[in-house]
């Protein structure tokens, strides 16, 4: 396999130094200016990146193999999760041919197929996705929205079933965060994020959004994010308060809409994070209250305040993950060693029994009705395509529905778990998923990915790139980092603010465990991590070069200074803290991979991916940092920068431009840590 050497060099970059002064110290950066994005300098520089790394990429043999098996895996018929509404069921369907997935219905779950939405026949591009919000209690309303270029913000239309009619109910684009009718269809509710003031707002059918009004909001601000839900039965509006991303603090608020009184905290002054939903009359609640690891309680809606909370599932050695209401019955997920289990207990909080399971895994989306036993759930791994399972939970039948026909021989791979010692001797896990009868002799290539934060837990989940790459031979290493939920908050906790550096060290611990238990060596490692999972990999590049060959950084965080000015990065403050603070700037600035670039390092090949539509993450990271990098890196190992114009954080892609993403993620990979193509 040909590797990529930097071929004259990137193209050049003008630095025009800014100088700040934050807490009597003083930074300089030379690349502000391609904060802006629409400059007509920053445009015409983002053209000549992208035609250096494709003169690169597509010089390298073997490129359309890789793009050849991606598209074999990823061209396949599909269906998504199904869920029931008056008798008709709603899911989604993509044919091998097509670039996104249609919405579509039945009459009964055996029905013939009846197309809704068809977003590859809307003329709007083949980057433009259609996803289900809400459907009403009777299967007449369907919510949807449309989404374009992988943004964040979204447009939502509401549709009449029957007809397939559009109806006037449109809410523009914005950045909606949830989506709930009301149960005669008399409106809906959605939530608003974004700007200053987040809030809760009521649509009355037939009337104009301009009408729309405000019913919770008052007093929340740029760091809080709204969501809410109808109950099944109607009564009530179930409200949660997330303080900033982490996950650790929600509030819990409740309305009872038959009544028309405001909303009130089933926990008010308790700081500590509610997940509940409203069943049979009372709230069911998941929280970290008094229990790092997670429990779940009952709440009387009549009453208020913790005392009134009842225990239904006390916290146990393994973390709870989500729970959900189906048929009368709890089903609450755990991660056990970060490995699905799946508990179903009566409402009462007594266990009957256990969810079978195929084996280790992922499970996702478990769906249903809380008068009706009829449960979708998804189960997936590293090597196992996604399979939606059909249960019912008063006879117990559980029958896989459907079953995702890539072709993959997942009888040719094995993944096994590895604990390693971080720095500070926390015992750390990792997935590990290779061919079967793999030889310890130091020369596999191995991805090496991570993510580290939000409570995020890193489960195994199946993907046509690891698939490829542990066909090649490589293997594919998940680390389990501190800063995600995989055992908790505490775990959680280990990894954020002024304890960041943990998740870095536990990363480049798994890095060292690769290499001196002979899976491989530095020319043989390569690192790859996107958005939080993009800084940490900013970061385990800055702080140890020498451990890798190549690195994928996608759509990150870089500039740990400045982060909290731009898009809705404020609302990461309370996981990241901000620079604003002189303790906090302390910590962010030590460890700010845009801030610890070095002149004249022998730094690994990296390739920076981001786009134009992300509204998540400001792109701006990855402009700053290519430059950085390609004007200091002391070796001829290129750094690319790989910009869309049309994609976002979101990753709705269609499905050529995934292969075609993919390809290049492989392309890199496979030319850097010399793969050969057989």
């Amino acid at each position: 396999m040909t590797t990529i050497l930097q071929a004259g060099g990137p193209p050049p970059t003008r630095a025009a130094p800014v100088k700040d002064v934050l807490h009597g110290v003083e930074l300089v950066d030379p690349y502000r200016w391609l904060e802006d994005q629409n400059s007509p300098e920053t445009r015409a520089w983002v053209g000549e990146q992208n035609k250096y790394t494709r003169s690169l990429l597509d010089a390298v043999p073997g490129r359309e193999r890789l793009k050849k098996r991606l598209g074999e895996l990823m061209r396949i018929d599909s269906l998504g999760r199904p869920f029931a509404r008056g008798g008709r069921y709603f899911l989604s369907r993509k044919s091998a041919n097509q670039e996104q997935p249609v919405l579509i219905v039945r009459q009964g779950l055996n029905g013939a197929d009846e197309v809704l939405v068809d977003p590859n026949a809307l003329g709007l591009g083949k980057n433009t996705s259609v996803s289900y919000e809400d459907v009403s209690a009777d299967g007449a309303l369907a919510a949807y929205s449309v989404t374009t270029g992988g943004k964040d913000e979204s447009a939502i239309r509401i549709l009449d079933v029957a007809t397939k009619r559009l109806l006037k109910d449109e809410l523009p684009e914005a950045r909606y965060i949830s989506f709930s009718f009301r149960e005669d269809k008399s409106g809906f509710f959605y939530t608003l994020s974004g700007g200053d003031h987040p809030r809760v707002r009521e649509h009355r059918m037939g009337t104009p959004v301009a009408e729309d009004r405000d019913v919770f909001g008052e007093g929340y601000g740029a760091k809080h994010i709204l969501a809410c839900e109808v109950s099944e039965d109607g009564a009530w509006l179930a409200i949660t308060v997330w303080v900033g991303s982490s996950g650790d603090v929600a509030e819990l608020w409740v309305k009872d809409l038959r009544a028309g009184t405001p909303a009130r905290s089933l926990f008010p002054g308790v700081e500590a994070s509610f997940r509940g939903t409203i069943a049979g009359g009372r709230a069911i609640v998941q929280t970290n209250w008094k229990a790092p690891n997670w429990r779940i309680l009952s709440v009387d809606l009549a009453k208020t305040g913790p005392d009134n909370a009842k225990e239904l599932v006390p916290e146990s050695k393994s973390s709870i993950s989500d729970f959900s209401l189906v048929g009368g019955k709890m089903l609450v997920s755990y991660l056990e060693d970060v490995k699905a289990r799946v508990k179903i207990f009566s409402i009462d909080g007594k266990h009957e029994a256990d969810l079978p399971l195929p084996g280790v895994g992922a499970v996702s989306g478990m769906s249903g009705r809380w008068k009706d036993p009829e449960l979708f759930y998804s189960f997936t791994s590293f090597h196992v395509p996604p399979q939606i399972y059909r249960m019912n939970l008063a006879t117990g039948s559980n029958d896989l529905w459907f079953k995702l026909n890539a072709p993959v021989d997942s009888s040719m791979f094995e993944v096994n778990q590895v604990w390693y010692q971080s720095k500070d001797g926390t015992r750390v896990p990792m997935f590990l998923m290779h061919k079967k009868g793999l030889r310890k002799d130091g020369k596999a290539p191995v991805l090496l990915g991570g993510y580290g934060g939000f409570n995020v837990s890193n489960t195994p989940a199946y993907s046509s790139s690891a698939v490829v790459w542990a066909e090649l031979g490589g293997i594919y290493a998940l680390a389990n980092l501190r800063g995600g939920g995989e055992f908790g908050e505490e775990w959680h906790r280990a990894g954020m603010l002024g304890n960041k550096q943990n998740v870095f060290d536990d990363f480049i611990g798994a890095a060292e465990f690769l290499i001196r238990e002979k899976y491989t060596e530095p020319s043989r490692l390569a690192i790859s991590g996107g958005s939080n999972g993009g800084l940490l990999v900013g970061a385990a590049l800055t702080q140890r070069p020498d451990l890798y060959r190549a690195v994928i950084c996608s759509y990150p965080l870089l500039d740990m200074v400045r982060y909290h000015k731009f898009l809705v990065a404020r609302f990461w403050i309370p996981e990241y803290g901000s620079s604003d603070d002189p303790e906090q700037f302390r910590w962010l600035k030590t460890y700010s991979p845009y801030h610890n670039v070095k002149k004249g390092v022998d730094y690994p090949a990296v390739m920076v991916v981001t786009g134009d539509s992300d509204t998540r993450v400001d792109p701006l990271h990855g402009r700053k940092f290519a430059a950085l990098l390609q004007a200091n890196t002391l070796g001829k190992r290129p750094v690319l920068l790989h910009y869309d114009t049309e994609a976002g954080h979101a990753g709705v892609m269609s499905t050529t431009k995934s292969i075609d993403e993919g390809a290049d993620r492989l392309t890199f990979l496979v030319s850097q840590l010399g793969v050969k193509l057989r």
